[in-house]
């Protein structure tokens, strides 16, 4: 009367799934202990004993630690993430914006200026009326009014040095 029992672990297929899953369970667990701690760091509301104090519960009683912080706190985990990727996304765009303003600075603008001005591809007018838009923070390329264009200045150039032959 003694009947053989098989456990599902028995099977080789149901042991390897099972080790898997085991597998798998550990690794959301460091990942999720590891996303509090990250929180309790990142936290402006804390103060340095509340977050000396969570850091020990998490790391003493890693299980219950964990769990209670993220049923009292969990909410602001997901609030505090947000904020934290718009600021990196907001701190990306500005690290944009200033590299790309400052390829040519205002020097480099008056200097090719008087160089054109020199060469006598601009009149001292023209030369003037750019002037005063690159001290204005704009550049001649911005084509205000009065300001020679880019193509209207090499046509001139091309122009006057035909004559020149």
């Amino acid at each position: 009367m003694s009947a053989q029992t098989y456990l599902a672990y028995d099977y080789p297929a149901l042991s390897v799934f099972w080790s898997i899953f085991v597998f798998f369970l550990w690794i959301m667990w460091f990942v999720l202990l590891f996303r509090v701690v990250t929180d309790i760091f990142r936290d402006d509301e804390l103060g340095g004993w509340g977050k000396a104090g969570w850091l020990v519960c998490v790391v003493v009683l890693p299980f219950l630690g964990v769990f209670v912080y993220l049923i009292a706190r969990g909410k602001g985990m997901g609030l505090r993430e947000v904020q934290q990727a718009r600021a990196q996304q907001q701190a990306f765009e500005d690290y944009v914006r200033r590299t790309a303003q400052s390829g040519v600075t205002s020097a480099d603008e008056l200097a090719k200026l008087s160089e054109m001005r020199s060469r006598g591809d601009i009149t001292e007018d023209e030369f003037r009326r750019a002037k005063e838009l690159v001290l204005a923070g704009h550049r001649p390329s911005d084509r205000a009014e009065g300001a020679p264009s880019a193509s209207a200045t090499e046509q001139r150039a091309q122009q006057r040095n035909e004559v020149a032959r």
